[in-house]
């Protein structure tokens, strides 16, 4: 049976208190293939009235307790892997193979990791003869987004199961299937009722109840900064934690001294991956101005191959993007490089020639790009890249750190000690040496408009607890 028109409360699957549904749209050919329901303020009474029953037995449970949980969530994650990643393709358009690989095989490893911390995490310790306990903050609402649905959702679900915490996710209602299945893994793996609560929904209608929400302690969201700054508004009334991982507009500084194909190749792979549509992308690439335009004619190269198709083709290294919205703001601001006289290295405007329908963006190089242009200001979210001329190291971190966001940069030198240097002056949450493997223990999170808190192994734990010291715990002697 499809859950898809349904709500995953108190352990049961439950209609809308009031019917309302949205079509969930394919992007590879602009078709609706589903139904969802669009819940209301009822529904997250509901939702947050169950958890806050769940919190007064699953906020004291043991920590042997909620790793068995969190184990039986990993061995049914797995069990489902190929259903999420089919709808993780289908709802966002994310190409079969890469949807199964990396867009599943992330929230795997997110889970994996949050069971290997709490193996070893210490909740309390002894100062003095007081005791400094770390406790469940209590009933968490999250919010996640389209482009990595659960990447988003497993690092935030992880770190509150393990903490103690009860939930009620809002997943994206652009991207809510796999959520669906999410919700189904859960109920299958025996976490018990009212922990873990799904209520689909639009932001006005489902976001903004739960945000304001007097029985909720915290808020997570992760999605655009516009939308973070109206949970945090939402919020306020009632005090409670909210924590974000918003927009970004990371550099990429590539020094004199590097391989400069193998740099601008792998930088290009950066930006263009998941179609352009990561938070953390380098879409921003300094190069030495004396090895511009060198640097332009790698990155034209690698930008041409790129096959872009549906998400069901093989060939297809590229599928689409999320949406006619989306698509329409990466095609005004491709136009705005155009219009602003950026050199057109590769891509441009309008669909790759051979597709006339789904929402693809051709992958798109821009050099000659100065610091006042729409495209190194603003947040794309689209296979856009824009190459920035240098003249000193000093000039090229001056203007990657001027700018609203401050989620990651990236660093290519063969010099690890300059690189290094540079590192620590970069005013974003992340830094990125010489392209390593990515690493689900590292802390994730962003300074100035990107965000607040961490996410990600014990720095995501650490954001659902709060700190109680207990004083006079030691008896005298």
């Amino acid at each position: 049976m499809s859950h898809n028109l349904q709500f995953y409360i108190d352990s049961a699957w439950v209609d809308p208190v009031v019917p309302n549904t949205l079509d969930v749209i394919d992007p590879s050919n602009e078709d609706a293939f589903a139904q969802i329901s669009l819940g209301s303020k009822a529904d997250v009474d509901k939702a947050v009235a169950a958890a806050k029953r769940a919190f007064n037995t699953f906020g004291f449970t043991s920590v042997e307790e909620r790793l068995d949980i969190l184990n039986r969530v990993i061995e049914i994650y797995k069990k489902r892997s190929k259903d999420l990643a089919l709808a993780v393709s289908r709802e966002m358009g994310a190409p079969r193979q890469m949807a199964l690989d990396s867009q599943v095989g992330v929230g795997q490893a997110h889970l994996e990791k949050m069971a290997e911390v709490l193996k070893t995490f210490q909740f309390r310790h002894v100062k003095g003869s007081s005791l400094i306990v770390k406790e469940p903050i209590g009933v968490v609402g999250l919010i996640t987004p389209w482009n990595w649905p659960l990447n988003q959702i497993t690092c935030k679900v992880g770190p509150a199961l393990a903490a103690g915490c009860t939930m009620v996710l809002k997943p994206s209602e652009i991207a809510p299937l796999d959520a669906i299945i999410f919700a189904e893994i859960v109920d299958e793996a025996g976490v018990p009722k009212g922990v873990f609560n799904l209520v689909n929904g639009d932001g006005p209608g489902v976001g903004q109840a739960l945000a304001s929400h007097p029985d909720v302690d915290m808020m997570s969201f992760t999605g655009s900064t516009r939308a973070g700054i109206l949970v945090a508004k939402a919020a306020a009334d009632t005090v409670k934690r909210v924590h974000q991982e918003l927009g970004g507009k990371s550099a990429n500084i590539l020094f004199p001294d590097v391989d400069l194909e193998r740099a601008v190749t792998k930088g290009v792979a950066g930006c263009f991956g998941n179609s352009g549509q990561s938070c953390n992308a380098p879409t921003r690439m300094f190069v030495p101005r004396d090895l511009h335009d060198e640097a332009a004619g790698y990155a034209r190269k690698a930008a041409e191959k790129f096959t872009v198709g549906p998400a069901d083709a093989p060939a297809s290294k590229l599928g689409p993007v999320v949406s006619q919205i989306q698509f329409d703001k990466i095609q005004d601001l491709i136009q705005s490089g155009v219009d602003e006289g950026a050199t057109l290295v590769a891509g441009g405007p309008g669909r790759p020639a051979e597709l006339n329908r789904g929402y693809y963006v051709r992958p798109t190089v821009f050099a000659n790009v100065t610091h006042d242009m729409r495209i190194a200001r603003e947040e794309i979210f689209g296979p856009v890249l824009s190459i920035m001329p240098y003249d000193t190291v000093e000039q090229a971190v001056e203007q990657a750190n001027d700018t609203v966001y401050g989620l990651a940069s990236y660093i290519q030198a063969r010099d690890i000690e300059k690189a290094r240097d540079v590192a620590a002056r970069m005013r974003s949450g992340n830094v990125y040496i010489n392209y390593p493997t990515w690493d689900a223990g590292l802390p994730f999170g962003g300074y100035k408009q990107s965000g607040n808190g961490r996410e990600y192994a014990e720095y995501g734990l650490e954001d659902f607890l709060e700190i109680k010291g207990i004083a006079g715990y030691e008896a005298a002697e």
